[in-house]
């Protein structure tokens, strides 16, 4: 049914613009040949079809208006729309060409750059009165905040000056106490000792070595010429003939392995100052090695303590030897005397003991002189007394002198 109404309506379409006159029969023969099947079936029922004519449309015209009048130009005015007359001597310029066109010339003109004006941003000063008020007001309050703000510090800053802030109080330096003469210093020590009891005198030797350097240990003994200030009981390890000689030279405890066993098993707590050993002796320390080193009484061959000669080291121990060792802060300690002692006595001991610590100077030390890197200070002192500083001008000279009077 679709496509006899498309028929139809291109059927009406061509008739109706080509020959009017014969668009019914066309229509009515066209429409008869295609559908002759249909409509013979309903031909009994139906009248026979009747065309409706098409009347045709007529629009009115689209009226013209006449162009408005062309305005007369005067006599003396130049005119607007005619372009001036131009002289005949003036050859005709040829159109420019444009970059487009010159990108596909060969041989092309050359072509000046083009220089366009600089854009600057308009300074405040540039822009005409009444634009941003706005933004002119809110510069004004800063500005003025601004003054005030630095009329407030200046201002502040006036007081400070007038009025001024407390100082914090500075903590007091230590000023170094004045260096001594050696006799000067001795009598120092002797009116600060003011115990009931006879205080020993001792000297502390400041080093400037590395203690962490087992090359540069400094340990050494020294026999003072006017005794030591404690008396010491000294422990023997030797049999025979040797213990013979250790009870003659006045040991207090004379002992063998007899002697080790007992320490060994804790029945002698071995209560003395120094020991000493025979080299026959010493395998057998072993086993009481820790118990002695804990008490810093094993004997030693670079002390003198393990030797053979045991009466001559009794001997000097009797006479006043000393010990010496470097501790862990590179500092040296002893006992050179007692407050009783007269003062040229002590002097002498404090000169043999600072001999001792010149001979027993490392030789890994590059410095040339003796005391220069070495010894850096030294303290004079009782038992429960104040250091007093000594000059190691003083220091050396009484060593010289004690060098002069006993070593040679």
């Amino acid at each position: 049914m679709a496509s006899m109404k498309l028929l139809l309506s291109q059927a009406r379409r061509h008739c109706f613009t080509n020959h009017p006159s014969h668009f019914h029969s066309s229509l009515s023969h066209s429409f008869f040949s295609h559908n002759n099947r249909s409509f013979s079936s309903s031909s009994e029922s139906n009248p026979p079809f009747q065309p409706i004519p098409i009347q045709p449309v007529s629009y009115p015209v689209k009226p013209q208006y006449p162009p408005p009048p062309e305005p007369q130009p005067s006599s003396d005015a130049p005119s607007l729309t005619q372009p001036p007359p131009r002289a005949a001597d003036t050859p005709e310029q040829p159109p420019a060409w444009t970059r487009e066109e010159i990108r596909y010339v060969k041989d092309a003109p050359s072509i000046k750059p083009v220089s366009y004006p600089l854009r600057v941003a308009p300074l405040p000063d540039d822009k005409a009165p009444g634009v941003n008020d706005e933004m002119e007001q809110e510069r004004k309050r800063i500005e003025a905040e601004d003054q005030l703000r630095k009329k407030m510090l200046k201002a502040t800053e006036d007081e400070k000056l007038k009025v001024p802030f407390p100082l914090l109080i500075k903590p007091k330096q230590k000023l170094k106490p004045p260096l001594y003469d050696l006799s000067e210093a001795i009598r120092q020590v002797k009116a600060n000792a003011k115990a009931k009891f006879d205080e020993t005198v001792e000297a502390h030797i400041r080093l400037g070595i590395d203690s962490k350097r087992t090359e540069l240990q400094v340990r050494g003994t020294v026999i003072l010429p006017h005794g030591a200030p404690k008396a010491v009981s000294v422990a023997v390890f030797a049999e025979g003939a040797e213990a013979e000689e250790a009870k003659a030279a006045g040991a207090d405890i004379v002992g063998g392995k007899e002697l080790i066993e007992e320490i060994a098993s804790g029945n002698n707590k071995l209560k003395v100052d120094k020991c000493f050993s025979t080299p026959g002796m010493a395998p057998h320390l072993g086993k009481i090695a820790q118990y002695l080193r804990k008490r810093r009484l094993m004997p030693d061959k670079k002390l003198g303590t393990l030797t053979s000669d045991i009466a001559g080291q009794l001997k000097e121990l009797r006479q006043g030897r000393i010990e010496f060792k470097m501790e862990s802060k590179s500092i040296l300690h002893a006992g050179v005397g007692k407050v009783s002692y007269k003062e040229e006595a002590l002097r002498e001991n404090i000169g043999a003991f600072m001999n001792a610590v010149l001979q027993a100077k490392p030789a890994g030390l590059k410095k040339t002189s003796k005391y220069a890197g070495y010894v850096l200070s030294v303290h004079i002192c009782s038992t429960i007394g104040p250091g007093i500083p000594v000059s190691i001008q003083s220091l050396s000279k009484a060593a010289d002198n004690y060098k002069k009077a006993h070593m040679v």
